[in-house]
């Protein structure tokens, strides 16, 4: 089985000043086990903690098993609580390494282990050197990873705003259409202003009441009673007698008396006949 790795720098209660590295590792579960390997840069160690260990320092603490390994967990590999949270405690002389937890002024014990100097440090060091610059390039591969998903979701919601855009166009389009229409169709229905017109009007009233039109009324009343003058006039006209007609007087008065007498009722109809409808109109 693969083992897990996690590594972390920490800082010793005896010796603050100094930096040191941390290395745990396990197969399964922190709970099962785990190995530690501590160095400062130039010298090494390492050692084992067992899941028995693990038990009876839970027994120890009046805990239980999951919660200690929680414990464990947050103090060793996760170090996501405070620096003043969790500390730690080397002693090179006995190579003695413990952990603990400080809770407001009262701090306990979560476990300690003996150590063993490693004889080659080198190799441990070139090792845990070796895995830092694994991690680096694994958070690189991720991080360019989570690059590329985010240009794409970036790219889909453009393209879903500009899908929304062009939406929101052609609705606006529709309804601009829509109201369009409606306008049109009310203006449409709209009634149309006229002037009153009386019921018994007539197109001669039209043209004869029309302002545009010239009033030719007193021109075709003076011609009218020109034509009369000269039809009166041609009626009684005198006539010489010839000299039959002086022979024959007799004769001549008899036709003339049987002739009937000029009256206004025949000016009248000559009139009629040698007037136009639009002057007998003009008279009335």
């Amino acid at each position: 089985m693969k083992m897990e790795h996690n590594m972390s720098r920490i800082h010793m209660v005896s010796e603050p000043s100094i930096i040191y590295f941390l290395q745990v590792s396990w197969e399964k579960d922190l709970g099962s086990g785990f190995d530690i390997t501590l160095t400062d840069g130039q010298s090494a160690w390492n050692g084992t903690v067992t899941a028995s260990e693990i038990s009876r320092e839970a027994d120890d603490m009046a805990m239980e098993r999951d919660k200690y390994v929680d414990e464990l967990r947050k103090a060793l590999v996760l170090r996501t609580e405070p620096a003043n949270v969790y500390k730690f405690d080397f002693s090179k002389e006995n190579c003695h390494f413990s952990y603990e937890k400080s809770l407001k002024d009262v701090s306990f014990i979560l476990g300690s282990l003996n150590l063993q100097k490693v004889s080659s440090p080198a190799e441990v060091i070139r090792e845990l050197m070796s895995y830092c610059l694994d991690c680096m390039a694994d958070q690189l591969a991720k991080n360019r990873h989570l690059q590329r998903e985010n240009e794409m979701l970036q790219r889909d919601w453009s393209d879903v705003q500009k899908r929304e855009s062009v939406d929101d166009i052609q609705s606006q389009k529709k309804r601009e259409a829509a109201y369009d229409e409606s306008t049109d169709e009310e203006s449409e229905n709209l009634p149309v202003p006229s002037k009153a017109v009386p019921a018994n009007f007539s197109q001669n009233d039209s043209i004869i009441s029309s302002p545009d039109v010239t009033d030719i009324a007193p021109s075709r009343k003076k011609r009218q009673r020109l034509q009369k003058k000269v039809d009166t006039e041609a009626q009684f006209v005198p006539q010489k007698p010839t000299l039959q007609e002086k022979e024959k007087p007799e004769s001549s008065q008899l036709q003339s008396s049987s002739k009937e007498p000029f009256s206004s009722e025949n000016m009248s109809l000559e009139t009629l006949k040698n007037s136009s409808p639009e002057d007998l109109f003009d008279d009335m």
